[in-house]
């Protein structure tokens, strides 16, 4: 049984019950890992901490990722109130609503600065900020999809910009490897969640992937929990700059 006791992690990205995030978060927990939480802004403050009730020991922080003042401030709180972090989970990814319903040819100069300023730079500033409290090594993780490899109908700059996560998840492993910290993505399967919502034909991807997947069904978000514990874990202690597929084998197909 893996044991996170006396360990602090940090998770971006709850937004209901239904996230992955919030898989994740239970997870960890449940191995013993004292919890933060964070919520983006006030209107969310509510709900974070209604989930956070289910959660024994966790508290909530306010923490907008595309505003560096709010990312600052976060730090510094959990600085003086746990003083190390071990683990950092990185589930944070927006575009535009409209640019996921039109063609990826039109995608919007403003469209996707958003995409990648939300969904990819603020992986870099939340393990820039993060890596200082990191004093025993650490292990940040992020969520990616397939789409940053092969053209997914209608996923258009988000597909782009995990493209581009995974490449900053290299990078940054290169950059703390020296504190033994680790860098590494979850590439999930599609999973019914409230961010899955906006992706046109989700359902017709839902059917697609578990025809097509070698366990011929769709990955449960408790198993992108137990990955992300796996990576929390010193089991996962040689393991950096990957992306590691919990998508019940569907990216090893060719058709």
């Amino acid at each position: 049984m893996i044991s996170l006791s006396g360990r602090t992690a940090v998770v971006f990205g709850v937004a209901n019950k239904r996230s992955i995030a919030w898989a994740i978060a239970q997870k960890l927990q449940s191995a013993g890992a004292k919890l933060v939480i964070t919520y983006q802004n006030e209107r969310l403050a509510l709900e974070a901490k209604d989930l956070i009730a289910a959660l024994p020991g966790a508290e909530a922080f306010q923490c907008d990722v595309s505003q560096d003042a709010e990312i600052e401030k976060l730090f510094t709180q959990l600085k003086e109130r746990y003083g190390k972090i071990h683990t950092l989970v990185h589930s944070v990814a927006y575009a535009p609503p409209d640019e996921l319903k039109n063609d990826f040819l039109f995608t919007s100069r403003e469209g996707f600065r958003v995409a990648h300023d939300i969904s990819v730079y603020s992986l870099i500033a939340v393990t820039r900020a993060a890596a200082p409290l990191m004093e025993d090594g650490g292990s940040v993780m992020t969520l990616t999809y397939y789409g940053a490899e092969k053209v997914v109908p209608r996923y258009n700059v988000m597909g782009v910009a995990k493209a581009a996560l995974e490449a900053t998840v290299r990078y940054l492993a290169a950059d703390v490897g020296a504190k033994k910290i680790r860098v590494n993505a979850i590439s999930a399967g599609p999973i019914k969640t409230l961010a899955a919502r906006g992706i046109a034909h989700f359902s017709d991807m839902l059917k697609s992937q578990a025809e097509r997947a070698p366990l011929k069904r769709n990955v449960e978000v408790d198993e992108v929990g137990s990955a992300a514990l796996f990576l929390a874990s010193d089991l996962s202690s040689g393991i950096t700059g990957e992306t590691i597929y919990v998508d019940c084998g569907y990216n090893i197909m060719g058709f």
